[in-house]
C-alpha cells in the first residue's frame, strides 16, 4: 500500500494520465493502479488512461474533456467539438447529443473513455478553435447524418446568412467543406 500511496500522491488531481507515464513512479505501477481503482482514489477511464479525481463538495469530478483527449492522442492537435454546436446556430436543429467529435490526425474510430462516447475522424485540415462560420461549414459537412429535417434547416440557412461572416464563411468552406456543404451554401448565397 506504500507504493500506492507514493503514485497517488505523485498524481495531480483532475489530470489525466496514460500508464506509460506513471511508470517510473512506481516499482508495480500496474498493481498499484489497480489498488488505487479499487479503493475509488484512482479512476480507470479507458485502457492504459486514469485519473485521479479532483474532489468538490458534490463529490469526484469528472476530467476536462479535452484533458482526456489529449492524454488518449498522445498530442494536443486536434479540434474537441460536438453536434450541439450546431443547435447554437439558430437554424433549426432541435436534438441533444452526448457524442463528442474529435478532428484529427492520428485516429479514427468510436471510442468510450471516462463514460463518454468521442468520434474520431481523420481530416486533412481544422482550425484551432470552433468559430460560427467553421460550425456552420462543419454542420452542412454531417448535415445527412443528423436527424433534423434537412430541407427546414437549408430553408432555415438562406434566411440567416446575414448572421454569418460571408468572408470567413468562404474561407472556412474552402478549408474545410466538402463538396455537399460547397454546393448547399453556394445555393443558399445565390
Amino acid at each position: 500500500m506504500k507504493n500506492a500511496t507514493k503514485l497517488k500522491e505523485a498524481m495531480e488531481p483532475g489530470r489525466v494520465y496514460r500508464r506509460q507515464d506513471l511508470e517510473g513512479l512506481s516499482t508495480a505501477v500496474d498493481r498499484d493502479l489497480k489498488t488505487l481503482a479499487a479503493s475509488g482514489e484512482v479512476r480507470k477511464l479507458s485502457a492504459g488512461l486514469y485519473c485521479r479525481p479532483k474532489l468538490s463538495r458534490w463529490g469526484a469530478l469528472p476530467p476536462d474533456d479535452r484533458e482526456l483527449v489529449k492524454a488518449f492522442l498522445k498530442t494536443d492537435d486536434f479540434l474537441l467539438t460536438s453536434y450541439n454546436g450546431f443547435t447554437d446556430l439558430g437554424l433549426g436543429l432541435t436534438q441533444v447529443y452526448n457524442t463528442y467529435l474529435v478532428y484529427n490526425h492520428k485516429r479514427a474510430g468510436t471510442f468510450n473513455i471516462g463514460n463518454k462516447e468521442f468520434i474520431f475522424r481523420l481530416v486533412p485540415a481544422y482550425p484551432h478553435e470552433a468559430s460560427k462560420e467553421y460550425l456552420l461549414v462543419d454542420m452542412l459537412n454531417n448535415l445527412t447524418r443528423l436527424p433534423d429535417n434537412v430541407e427546414t434547416v437549408l430553408g432555415n440557412l438562406k434566411e440567416s446568412l446575414k448572421e454569418f461572416d460571408r468572408d470567413q464563411v468562404f474561407d472556412c468552406l474552402q478549408r474545410y467543406g466538402n463538396a455537399g456543404a460547397k454546393r448547399r451554401l453556394r445555393e443558399a448565397y445565390a
